[in-house]
Formats: C-alpha cells, sequence, structure tokens
C-alpha cells in the first residue's frame, strides 16, 4: 500500500515506517491521523515483521498537527446545541487518541528514531513508542499549550509514566523545548546519537537483535510491561503465571539453545496473522 504522509518497508522481519514529508516538517495532516492507526494494525495483524521502527526524513521528526487540520474545521464543535456538540467532539479526539494508542496495541515492540523536532504531538507519538532513540539535535516540546489548548491526545497518561512528574509538568507548562542530553537523562529516550545517520544505524542494530528473538517471546515481553504498567504487582505476577502456562514455547527455548551451541541463527516460528 501507498501513504500520503510516510513509506512503509518490511524487510528481514523489520517494518521500518519513514515519514517522508520533509519540506512540511513531517506535519500530521487528516491522511495521517487515518493512514497510521491502518497500517500500524496491518503490521500487527499480518505478523510479518517482528519489530517496527518509525524514523523521518529532513531535518525534524515532526511538527506534529498540521496547520491545515487547525483550519479545516475539522476539529470545530457544530450546531446550535453546545452541549451535544462537545459530546461529538469527544469522539473525535477519541478517535485522534487511537492513532498512537495503536502503537501500544501493536503487537511487536516499536522503536522511534527521533531527529531534530518531536513537537505537539509528536511527543504522544513517541512516548506511545516501546523505546525511544535521538541525535544529539533533537528536542521535545509540549507545544500545545503555547497555542491555546491542553494536549489531548497521549501527552498526560504517557509522559508523566515515563519521566519525573515534575519535569512533565514543566514541559506542559512552560511548552518549552527539552533537548536530548537532558531527555535522556530524565528517561524519555534510550540514547543519543551523533548524528542522524548514526541514530538510524543503531536503532535498525537494535531492530535486528529484536528479530532474531522469538516473537512469541517478545510479544509476551510487551504484553507484560504493558499490564505491569497499569496494574498492581500482584497482578502483573498473577497474569504472567497464565500467560507462560499457556503460551510457553518449550520447542523455542531448545532451538534458541542449539542454535548458540551450533553458533548460528536461531529460526523461530511468525506470530500467527490475525483477521482484520
Amino acid at each position: 500500500m501507498t501513504y500520503a504522509c510516510f513509506a512503509l518497508e518490511i524487510a528481514d522481519h523489520i517494518a521500518h515506517i519513514r515519514f517522508n514529508r520533509p519540506d512540511k516538517a513531517n506535519s500530521m495532516t487528516m491522511e495521517f491521523w487515518k493512514e497510521l492507526p491502518e497500517a500500524i494494525d496491518r503490521i500487527s495483524n499480518d505478523a510479518e515483521a517482528r519489530v517496527i521502527v518509525i524514523s523521518s526524513e529532513g531535518k525534524h521528526f515532526t511538527s506534529g498537527m498540521d496547520v491545515s487540520v487547525f483550519m479545516s474545521g475539522a476539529l470545530d464543535a457544530d450546531g446550535p446545541n453546545k452541549h451535544v456538540s462537545a459530546e461529538a467532539f469527544r469522539h473525535k479526539i477519541k478517535a485522534l487518541q487511537q492513532t498512537f494508542s495503536c502503537i501500544e496495541r501493536a503487537r511487536q515492540p516499536v522503536l522511534a528514531a527521533i531527529q531534530g523536532g518531536a513537537i505537539g504531538a509528536g511527543v504522544d507519538l513517541v512516548t506511545a513508542c516501546d523505546c525511544r532513540y535521538a541525535s544529539e539535535d533533537a528536542f521535545f516540546a509540549v507545544q500545545e499549550t503555547a497555542i491555546g489548548m491542553t494536549a489531548d491526545v497521549g501527552t498526560f497518561p504517557r509522559l508523566v509514566r515515563l519521566i519525573p512528574e515534575g519535569w512533565a509538568r514543566q514541559m506542559a507548562y512552560t511548552a518549552e523545548r527539552l533537548p536530548a542530553a537532558k531527555a535522556k537523562e530524565i528517561g524519555l529516550i534510550n540514547e543519543v546519537y551523533e548524528t542522524h545517520e548514526a541514530l538510524l544505524d543503531g536503532v535498525m542494530a537494535i531492530a535486528r537483535k529484536i528479530a532474531a528473538h522469538s516473537p512469541l517471546a517478545v510479544s509476551g515481553c510487551k504484553t507484560m510491561a504493558n499490564y505491569a504498567r497499569d496494574h498492581s504487582t500482584a497482578d502483573a505476577l498473577d497474569y504472567v503465571s497464565v500467560w507462560n502456562a499457556a503460551m510457553l514455547r518449550p520447542d523455542d527455548i531448545k532451538e534458541a539453545f542449539i542454535a548458540r551451541g551450533e553458533k548460528r541463527m536461531p529460526e523461530f516460528s511468525n506470530l500467527k496473522p490475525i483477521a482484520n
């Protein structure tokens, strides 16, 4: 499939989504909000890929919501009854939220390779990813505050879980730029690379390591990490016991040990495709 705002390539069990509108700072047009969840859900369901990488071309990762979305009236309330309009507007927001919630929902880990700005909705996107990596020139900004709105498609429920609450509040209240070095210091990103090229090389190397492992085990790790984040320790321990009672595969364990002894890459079955 072809997309308006990004290119998608799947090779060697790695799905690479590359934002390809550098002349527009990879802003998120109306097409983007529809196409990204379609692409992520398709990759997740088809199970051809074992890991997803999101990167971009040009100076910035993304400048966030394209101005055309605000100016088109697509986000405006309508109708004479303001309360009925507000209820309908809530559903518009919830639909936008799903654009990034699909990243958490994906069966595969999602890695973000960020250069330049991750601005506004860009913060919402990267905080939904499993891991974040950046080049030295990267920065993060909760820009919504500066344009007169409260960020509403994922910033607050995710950012405050990833970094100290005080920093999340400062970013939101001030709309200031958080540079890559500080983002790594407070835990928002895993690693900083000197250049965009080094960033891509490094992230793809990590993706290859993930793709070499049992997809069933990796998917289980993602499921457990998400569940443990949102539940008590006791609940998470119980859930992982049920998960492994049902889905621990001895053949994958044997293959991992045999391959290591034979000094070769192990061979694992992909996840089973599921119906859309």
